[in-house]
């Protein structure tokens, strides 16, 4: 009986193995949630950096492709207002017709407008508004429109939590940077943003070319007074057989310069 009740004793575990066991398998399994979570929070943090990262860089590209499309008789105008705690800007752009679907109609605007807009967390949205309708003084729209038919039809939201969000433009006759701009027929060389995202946000500068283009107005009104100008036969004078020159018919005396008209 005791050899049977020792090799018994001997086969089994006891309690205390047991619990130490249990507690080795739970520190061990704590340890591999913890890795799990911890490579679970990396790996959400990597993409979400990523999408910022790809937000920012189309929200460039945009800006950059339409700066560059800009047609030589853009009206540009940028106004900044002090906000104490911000500066809040309105970038509008004019003579420069979109056309797209919206609501599932077919709209387009002849000016679009690039704002900040301030909200009650502390940080600014920037928001891109289209109007159907000229909205910048001495528009020969403006004059006609009233209030309502001022309001942008469309408006998207394009960053949001923007700590600063702040435009220099660069006076290519001048070469001095500026904070606003209302000169009407000219555009600026370049443009100067300068912002932030987020609280703890890096701050990031981009420069925008605009290269110089000229007005189509312009050329269209040069074409027309090329087309309506007179022209004369015999060597692109004057007068018929002149020369260039000017005389006098019958009286046979040229004036100076006449490139040879005599007597007739």
């Amino acid at each position: 009986m005791k050899t049977n009740s020792a090799s018994l004793r001997r086969s089994g575990f006891t309690l205390l193995e047991v619990v130490i066991s249990v507690g080795l398998m739970a520190v061990v399994i704590g340890m591999v949630f913890g890795i799990a979570r911890s490579s679970l929070s990396l790996g959400n943090t990597i993409v979400k950096t990523q999408n910022e990262e790809m937000e920012h860089q189309a929200f460039f590209d945009f800006m950059g492709q339409r700066f560059s499309a800009l047609p030589g008789n853009t009206r540009f105008d940028l106004k900044v207002e002090n906000s104490s705690s911000h500066y809040l800007s309105d970038l509008t752009l004019q003579n420069v017709p979109l056309s797209f679907t919206w609501g599932g109609e077919e709209r387009i605007a002849k000016a679009v407008q690039l704002s900040t807009v301030k909200r009650r967390s502390g940080f600014i949205d920037i928001v891109l508004r289209y109007y159907e309708n000229e909205i910048l003084e001495g528009s020969a729209s403006s004059f006609k429109s009233s209030a309502v038919d001022n309001k942008p039809f469309a408006e998207i939201v394009l960053l949001e939590d923007v700590a600063y969000f702040e435009w220099r433009v660069l006076d290519g006759r001048t070469m001095e940077w500026q904070y606003d701009w209302d000169i009407q027929g000219r555009l600026p060389l370049q443009l100067e943003l300068t912002m932030a995202i987020g609280a703890k946000g890096e701050e990031i500068r981009q420069i925008f070319w605009l290269p110089p283009k000229q007005n189509p107005e312009v050329i269209m009104r040069q074409m027309i007074q090329g087309a309506t100008t007179p022209t004369t036969p015999g060597g692109g004078g004057t007068t018929p057989g002149g020369g260039g020159g000017i005389t006098i018919p019958g009286g046979g005396v040229p004036i100076p310069g006449g490139g040879g008209g005599g007597k007739p």
